[in-house]
């Protein structure tokens, strides 16, 4: 069931407090599958790219000149790396699986509202809290603390002590980069323009998800 919300734009600057407290509260929502077998999770969320497809990119972009090819040659080897990182689930439960700022937003009465239910399915929780840490915190320490405190107290169940644990966010903005690049080479329906496509390929290159900012978050 559905109700009419006034919501404000993306802000991955929410209080950290309250982004916790209702990952929580969505981690332990009891699975509607019951004791049913989960069904698979979704390679988007826990597959690579792969060190071919981003050399076969950088290849491409050079040679239709793309604006964007060097800044993505330069990250080439900081993606292979961080999909060296990517392990499978430990444990599957329901997840959104697309917990970015534009669908966790700020309502106009001070809560908030997480939208968009398309993608939502059977994913590691510790993954998408993860990935949501990124999106929340950045390189911000007390940020991250901040979230991660707020989640606890609510009964979120997943933790964030490993490197494998960053594989939604290392998996998912991988695809969205590898998608976007594609995008500027052959427009379609969903870019029709390369002007869209170069902007969306762009926020991955403005905050690069290094290893060095993972480890940073990790340390918190």
């Amino acid at each position: 069931m559905y109700e009419w919300v006034d919501l404000l734009p993306p802000d991955p600057l929410l209080d950290p407090a309250q982004v916790g407290t209702v990952l929580a509260r969505l981690h332990r929502v009891p699975d509607p599958a019951g004791d049913a077998p989960p069904s698979p999770p979704d390679p988007w969320s826990t597959d690579p790219v792969g060190s071919g497809r981003w050399d076969e990119l950088v290849t491409l972009l050079r040679a239709e000149r793309a604006p964007f090819a060097e800044r993505l040659a330069d990250l080439r080897d900081e993606l292979v790396a961080l999909e060296s990182w990517l392990e499978p689930p430990d444990t599957l439960r329901s997840c959104h699986r697309d917990l970015w700022a534009d669908n966790l937003l700020a309502t106009a009465t001070s809560g908030v509202c997480v939208v968009d239910w398309e993608n939502s399915g059977p994913a590691d929780p510790s993954h998408e809290l993860a990935m949501v840490l990124f999106e929340f915190a950045r390189s911000d320490v007390g940020r991250a603390r901040a979230l991660l405190e707020a989640y606890r107290s609510a009964g979120g169940p997943a933790r964030v002590t490993r490197r494998g644990h960053f594989t939604m966010l290392i998996a998912q903005l991988g695809h969205i980069t590898e998608v976007a690049a594609s995008d500027w080479l052959t427009p379609n329906p969903r870019s029709p323009g390369r002007a869209d496509s170069a902007a969306w390929i762009s926020e991955v290159f403005d905050e690069p998800h290094t290893r060095a900012v993972l480890d940073r978050l990790l340390e918190a």
